[in-house]
């Protein structure tokens, strides 16, 4: 009996080609910036919500304290330092969230001055006054980033892959980004503390000693990051809920790591190399609108350009594995 010969593998699907698909269409489709464009635009020109008094407070009773045993000299100026660039955060970086949430180039960057000077004047400062009311506007502000960002991966999703071919409801992509973000918190909560507890216990024998564990465990987390990427896309271009997306998002890395690796990589690198060119414009300029623009032009042309490639990296991946099945159930070839 003779053997269907397999057709031979077909190559993965491109970084390139994803990049490009994702620029044509941001480029036909521009009003997809609005929203990081917005963002920005009011973390730049709208007044500034500060947690340094909060804060400020909270250290001077810690110090008080421990007026009777006072803390080494390096210790006062580290923690005097943090209170110090907590106070210079804009506290709409909130907005900002993670994994699914609108991109911006401004949060949770600590400026040089406490104030901004801006093309409207002095940036307004707004100190929250107490620490309940810090933790009041945190949730608030993290749950409006939750539904913003689910509005704008949703806006992405349905004009890259088409609105039959996706077409999550608003409701459940809230739904499900807002359950996912949990579980991201829930993970990153529980991974955190023992490399707090580690890098913290190293500290007290070298502060190299902490850096370099620091160091190491920054390159092992690269690990961690790609099987975790695709998380948000298993919602929004396959429908998944959130345990589902997040189980989608390991098995497409497992079968396909060192493709969507480099994607990733590649993203990566995109993102951070021309955020050095953004920021160059001054916030007392209007020439920082371009920074603004060209951010937000390229952060959705990167989201774009990740549906287009998790799109024919799965369609890729279903094939490879029904040519292999083909390939494992074809009679033995016989004399």
């Amino acid at each position: 009996m003779n053997v269907e010969k397999v057709k031979e593998l077909p190559p993965p699907p491109g970084v390139t080609n994803s990049l490009r698909v994702g620029f044509d269409i941001v480029s036909s489709h521009v009003w997809l910036i609005l929203l990081p464009i917005l963002f920005d635009s009011i973390l730049w020109l709208g007044p500034r919500l500060s947690a340094g008094k909060v804060y400020s407070a909270l250290f001077a009773n810690m110090l008080e304290i421990l007026k009777d045993r006072p803390l080494p000299e390096a210790e006062m100026k580290s923690l005097s330092d943090f209170v110090d660039t907590i106070g210079r955060v804009n506290w709409l970086s909130w907005v900002r969230t993670f994994p699914v949430g609108i991109p911006s180039l401004d949060s949770f960057v600590a400026p040089k001055e406490f104030a901004l000077q801006t093309p409207l004047g002095l940036q307004e400062i707004i100190q929250f006054d107490s620490p309940v009311s810090l933790l009041g506007w945190t949730f608030l502000l993290t749950l409006f980033g939750w539904i913003g960002g689910s509005v704008y991966f949703r806006w992405v999703s349905v004009t890259t892959l088409g609105r039959e071919e996706v077409g999550i409801s608003v409701g459940r992509a809230i739904a499900q980004t807002i359950l996912l973000s949990v579980l991201w918190v829930v993970g990153l909560s529980i991974a955190l503390l023992p490399i707090a507890l580690i890098v913290g216990a190293a500290g007290l024998f070298s502060p190299a000693l902490s850096t370099a564990i620091l160091f190491v465990i920054a390159l092992l987390s690269y690990w961690l990051i790609v099987p975790l990427f695709f998380t948000p896309h298993g919602i929004f271009a396959s429908r998944l809920n959130a345990l589902s997306s997040v189980y989608a998002s390991l098995r497409l890395s497992r079968f396909t790591f060192p493709t969507s690796g480099l994607f990733v990589f590649i993203l990566f690198i995109l993102t951070r190399g021309l955020d050095f060119l953004w920021s160059v414009p001054t916030s007392d300029t209007w020439m920082k609108l371009v920074g603004i623009f060209g951010h937000a032009f390229i952060s959705t042309t990167l989201l774009s350009a990740s549906f287009v490639y998790y799109r024919d990296i799965n369609v890729w991946l279903q094939t490879v594995i029904e040519q292999l099945q083909q390939k494992q159930t074809a009679p033995t070839q016989q004399a």
